[in-house]
């Protein structure tokens, strides 16, 4: 017991980040960035941004971000939505953040699913929320209906994390009508790997004002490294986050994040491009780990979810890193005996598939 150290740092029991290893020649399949470069409009936004000198790193970024907010109206432009409508933040972690302390915290606990992004429980313990599990039925899928006590929130990730289920638009929607004195939070970091065509819950926006849709660029459009984040919802719920966000760091966005996340937005034929990519990828890796016996989940996100009826999974990942493959391992309860597997190149996925062949003999 540190004695500098304050009762909450004390408590906490920090989120713990994927690897990011230096070894060379690494696959890296564990934290779910995108294999793809990002647009090359974006990268060609930060160099003209940053310019010969470099003389506009200089200048504090847009406080408010309006241009990058306008492009994401502009995305959505078949929603009909305001830029008072968007928020923008240091990736979704930061957003989502913000939210729990602008939104989320009250006198009922939250309602999380008890497998999910492992950060949520996180933010419980930073911010002193309380929150209640619920559990995902035998086959790792969120049911609506087990969402029925009274509440100060919900938040969900949809597709889901780690196991990649989604809730169809209809079940989100169905969620949000039964809570309408509770914010839903609706976390979409990996919904543009979903084959469905419109499968967000920004189409719910304007129809209930309880409804905060959480999203990144850090997936789809390969921008991990830049850290860029935004909720769509309510006015109202947006002035909450930005009343957090000006009285924590008024300048979230650094001006490179801000020009190059606002042309990926506008680069709709390379996310295209891309997304089919990683989708018809996770179907070959999917058919090609059930034939050497895998059980793997129905995936909508850029990573599968699965488990080796005759193999401990912690061994897996342990051989697989030897041969210079790193995967997601869980140690929690239900999921110990899966892995999180990001779907890479087909190249990748091959080098993945051939040491578990050899691995399992």
């Amino acid at each position: 017991m540190n004695p500098f150290w304050s009762t909450l740092v004390h408590n906490l029991s920090p989120y713990v980040p994927g690897e990011q290893p230096k070894m060379p020649d690494l696959v890296k399949l564990n934290t779910n960035e995108n294999p793809y470069p990002p647009s090359a409009r974006a990268v060609d936004a930060m160099r003209e941004e940053l310019g010969s000198d470099g003389a506009s790193l200089r200048l504090y970024p847009d406080p408010n971000a309006d241009r990058l907010r306008g492009a994401i109206v502009n995305h959505f432009a078949d929603q009909a939505l305001t830029p008072a409508q968007v928020f923008v933040g240091n990736g979704s972690d930061e957003v989502l953040a913000h939210a729990f302390m602008a939104l989320l915290k009250h006198d009922a606990p939250i309602l999380l699913p008890d497998i999910s992004y492992s950060f949520y429980p996180v933010y419980c313990g930073l911010y002193g929320v309380d929150h209640i599990t619920v559990p995902l039925n035998e086959r790792f899928e969120i049911c609506v209906d087990d969402f029925r006590q009274g509440n100060g929130g919900i938040v969900i990730a949809n597709p889901n994390a780690p196991t990649g289920h989604l809730l169809r638009l209809a079940e989100i929607e169905r969620l949000v009508a039964a809570h309408p004195t509770s914010v839903v939070v609706v976390d979409e970091a990996y919904i543009d790997f979903s084959e469905q065509v419109v499968p967000t819950a920004i189409a719910l926006i304007n129809r209930y004002p309880n409804l905060l849709v959480i999203r990144t660029l850090s997936k789809s459009h390969s921008l991990a490294g830049l850290r860029v984040g935004y909720a769509v919802g309510n006015a109202a719920l947006i002035d909450a986050l930005e009343r957090v966000k000006n009285s924590f760091n008024s300048y979230p966005l650094d001006r490179l994040a801000i020009v190059g996340a606002t042309a990926a937005l506008g680069d709709k034929p390379h996310l295209e491009q891309t997304r089919q990519a990683v989708m018809q990828s996770r179907a070959s890796l999917t058919d090609a780990l059930e034939r050497l016996g895998f059980d793997v989940l129905p995936s909508a996100a850029n990573f599968i979810f699965t488990r080796h009826p005759q193999h401990d999974a912690a061994q897996l990942a342990t051989e697989l890193r030897q041969r210079k493959v790193i995967v997601r391992h869980f140690k929690l309860p239900r999921i110990d005996q899966h892995l999180r597997i990001t779907v890479g190149t087909d190249t990748q996925c091959q080098l993945l598939v051939d040491a578990l062949r050899e691995i399992l003999g």
